[in-house]
């Protein structure tokens, strides 16, 4: 699995294609970035922990243009139902705390609303792109969406039993927070296992979905590193705070999940645009 995965050899872009995406994505670029704008100067007053808020933002608009792909092509290709699953799940159990716990907000204005706000529109719409990838029976690759999920899961919420840390005050919903962490980083693997699988070529909206959760794991990576002295746990071994390193390790890991495709992406944007479709040869 892991040579499938993460050995992105090659990637070419497509210059047939047209150079500038469909208007429906130009227009969900212009949104969100007038809407970080507004949070990040008029919400959050230009405090740094925005940074947290921004980056569930970016996540938001990749699971639009995750959808927008689907509105373009009219089916379930290329979309794998097991990391959407995961995703959907990833998200109850980090709204399971943020929703009524103030431990993993942002401590700008932010935090009060926002953050919670593009966190449930972010569920929404991956329940609804669930729902509709598996009622296209005739289009979905199910044969490929093939790498199980249930021992990941596990193994999240038994690693976040572990070393989660204390900042509500609350062991099991600081748990679930964590789980939350853990199940968004594997969340990624179905999907990338899918696209080794059918060949290796992404479609320009898929290549900007990637794109934009690499982009929000880097904002919220950024404002963890800063914060690590500050993340407080009951460690098993004196001196050594494990919450703070798993948080930051998984932030890490799922970075590097995405580092091979982003390198690519970024040159075939480059050579032609926001339109580029990325053709990637295994190794």
């Amino acid at each position: 699995m892991a040579s499938s995965v993460s050995s992105f050899a090659i990637a070419q872009c497509n210059a047939s294609k047209a150079s500038l995406p469909p208007i429906q994505v130009l227009v969900a670029y212009g949104v969100f970035l007038a809407l970080g704008g507004i949070v990040y100067h008029l919400v959050a007053e230009g405090e740094f922990s925005a940074l947290l808020t921004l980056s569930v933002m970016v996540q938001c608009l990749a699971v639009a243009l995750l959808g927008l792909s689907r509105l373009v092509s009219g089916d379930a290709a290329g979309i794998s139902a097991r990391s959407l699953g995961l995703e959907a799940l990833a998200l109850c159990c980090r709204l399971s705390s943020t929703t009524w716990l103030n431990g993993y907000l942002p401590v700008d204005a932010s935090g009060d609303w926002v953050f919670q706000a593009f966190d449930v529109l972010s569920m929404v719409m991956v329940v609804a792109l669930l729902y509709r990838v598996v009622r296209m029976r005739g289009s979905y690759d199910a044969a490929d969406d093939s790498l199980p999920v249930l021992p990941m899961i596990l193994a999240c919420f038994l690693g976040a039993a572990l070393l989660h840390a204390d900042l509500n005050r609350r062991p099991l919903f600081d748990a679930l927070w964590m789980a939350g962490l853990f199940l968004g980083v594997v969340a990624v693997l179905p999907q990338l296992w899918l696209i080794s699988r059918s060949g290796g070529r992404l479609e320009a909206l898929m290549s900007h979905h990637i794109a934009m959760m690499a982009l929000s794991r880097m904002l919220s990576g950024v404002f963890m590193w800063y914060a690590r002295h500050d993340i407080p746990c009951r460690p098993w071994i004196e001196g050594v705070e494990h919450a703070s390193i798993a948080i930051l390790w998984a932030h890490f890991v799922h970075l590097l999940l995405l580092a091979d495709f982003g390198y690519y992406y970024l040159k075939g944007i480059a050579k032609t645009g926001l339109s580029c479709v990325a053709e990637v040869e295994l190794v």
